[in-house]
């Protein structure tokens, strides 16, 4: 059963356009990545924790910078984000918990999903086999980006 899914909506889906997507791809990746954790939540009866990471390597700490405008920026849209996973969340009868921190999100993520046991992990962004995601295949059962295309 998939009791705990935690959706990863790190910014790394929307931030730069790097890769030579256009805004709507990216979007259409964080959209398909939010229905896939309901959709798995409903069959399973289990709880989608969404967790948006700001990225601290990218964007700094605003109290440390002077870019704080832009961090502050970054960070009210992950909790506009995370209200519209709330939102769709409430609309399907699925209960979505939130959290909004700053940090790297290849720390964050692994931590985070240890932190709640997590049964399976949804990527809204696009991440390379590497560390994080062999991390990740360790604490959860599946791992998914729903925005990467996968052969036919």
């Amino acid at each position: 059963m998939t009791e705990r899914i935690l959706l990863s909506l790190d910014g790394s889906a929307t931030a730069d356009g790097r890769g030579g997507e256009t805004e709507g791809d990216r979007a259409g990746k964080v959209d398909r990545a939010i229905d896939h954790a309901l959709d798995l939540a409903e069959r399973g009866g289990g709880t989608v924790h969404a967790l948006y990471v700001v990225d601290t390597g990218r964007y700094g700490e605003p109290a440390l910078s002077s870019a704080e405008l832009v961090v502050d920026g970054v960070e009210d849209a992950g909790h506009d984000l995370l209200a519209v996973v709330d939102r769709r969340g409430r609309e399907r009868g699925v209960t979505v918990l939130t959290r909004c921190c700053h940090g790297r999100p290849n720390e964050e993520l692994p931590a985070y999903a240890a932190e709640i046991d997590a049964d399976a992990v949804v990527l809204a962004g696009r991440r390379r086999p590497g560390r994080v995601r062999r991390e990740l295949e360790r604490i959860a059962d599946t791992v998914v980006a729903p925005g990467a295309v996968v052969g036919r």
